[in-house]
């Protein structure tokens, strides 16, 4: 390649004639593989569409970019072997590209497997719990191995400088000083790496669990290695350290299963006739989709001076549906006794205890008479 190049520039000064032979032998590299790259993808691309696995199309999306570059600096490498020019300049870049390269496509080949499991892992049906509990371990391994591939690749660039290299011999010469600094800068890196695999084994929360921290109700929707983000039911974001769920006490309504079972109370009067009432809530419940049929029911669970305790109980699919649940059925059961048993509302009562005296009642009386008796007298 070098000698076909110099007949067009054997006239230039040598060290124009030099740089001029670099770029253009870079320029045919990189020409060629963009050439390859893009034959190669049409085919693949061709080959995708006639599956009907999404898997496949997540992993060639993905390797696209990583992939042309790479390709290129091979190029560039191979056309450096032909090239004395060129080798010298490639020489003091590919230490550096060739590391970046190879971890941009290992992060590449990571993020469209996690991407491609995730897509079978649907978590919109009825029965989602072995679905939320994939998607928890791939969002939590997938952040454990790209922390991993980034490390190992930082740490393969930084070998490339002599310098950075010479103070890691040294480092290692004195290991314990050395582990002491490492451990001690590399303390909350590492506890976040363990707390991690620690969520993923133990599982005390999954992907979109319902749970309630802080006093607040909310779903789980996403787990990072430091912290959880918990959606609150009006929007806003919770941010709960890692540790937080390790470490203390929290409400997981969702840890085996998304249904749950919920209660609307009403508070009666005591001559509330219960039977009626048991009847009505029975044919609201039926008439709801909501309701998942697992249990239903109605009970006097406690009575005061005041009022009379009754529970409706009912169970639905999952959270937001057992809210909607409620609402509806205690809507439904205050309508139906206001314009059917508006008695069985709660009352106040007063009770007298203290009956009238008789004593009380003749000098009433005798006072009465004696003002009648002196109007006459002052009449005559």
């Amino acid at each position: 390649m070098t000698q076909w190049i110099e007949q067009f520039t054997g006239h230039l000064p040598g060290w124009l004639e030099q740089v001029i032979i670099a770029v253009i032998a870079a320029a045919i590299g990189i020409a060629v593989a963009l050439l390859v790259h893009a034959v190669l993808f049409r085919i693949l691309q061709r080959i995708v569409r006639a599956s009907v696995s999404e898997t496949d199309d997540i992993l060639v999306h993905r390797l696209a970019r990583p992939t042309r570059y790479a390709l290129v600096a091979l190029g560039i490498g191979y056309a450096a072997r032909e090239t004395p020019p060129l080798a010298v300049a490639w020489g003091k870049v590919s230490d550096f590209a060739m590391p970046f390269l190879l971890g941009w496509i290992a992060l590449a080949v990571l993020h469209s497997l996690v991407d491609a499991m995730i897509v079978r892992a649907d978590i919109t049906v009825a029965d989602n719990r072995d679905a939320r509990r994939r998607r928890t371990r791939l969002a939590i391994l997938s952040r454990i191995g790209t922390f991993i591939i980034v490390f190992v690749t930082i740490s393969l660039m930084l070998l490339a400088i002599p310098g950075v290299r010479q103070v890691g011999v040294t480092l290692i010469a004195s290991a314990g000083l050395a582990a002491l600094a490492v451990g001690a800068a590399a303390q909350p890196a590492l506890k976040a790496l363990i707390g991690g695999f620690q969520m993923a084994l133990t599982e005390p929360i999954s992907i979109d669990d319902v749970v309630i921290i802080d006093g607040e109700w909310g779903k789980i929707e996403d787990i990072r290695t430091t912290y959880v983000i918990v959606r609150i039911w009006d929007d806003r974001r919770l941010v709960v350290p890692t540790t937080r769920f390790l470490e203390e006490t929290f409400q997981n309504w969702t840890k085996n299963t998304s249904q749950l079972t919920g209660t609307v109370m009403l508070y009666l009067d005591h001559a509330a006739d219960i039977a009626p009432l048991r009847a009505e809530f029975l044919r609201q419940i039926s008439a709801d989709p909501r309701w998942d049929q697992r249990a239903q029911g109605v009970q006097v669970t406690d009575m005061t001076s005041e009022a009379t305790e009754v529970r409706l109980l009912m169970t639905a699919a999952d959270a937001s549906s057992l809210f909607d649940l409620r609402c509806a059925i205690r809507e439904g059961m205050l309508d139906w006794i206001r314009r059917e048993m508006p008695d069985a509302l709660r009352r106040g009562r007063t009770l007298s205890t203290t009956p009238a005296e008789p004593v009380a009642g003749s000098a009433v009386k005798d006072a009465v008479a004696e003002a009648g008796e002196g109007k006459g007298a002052a009449k005559s």
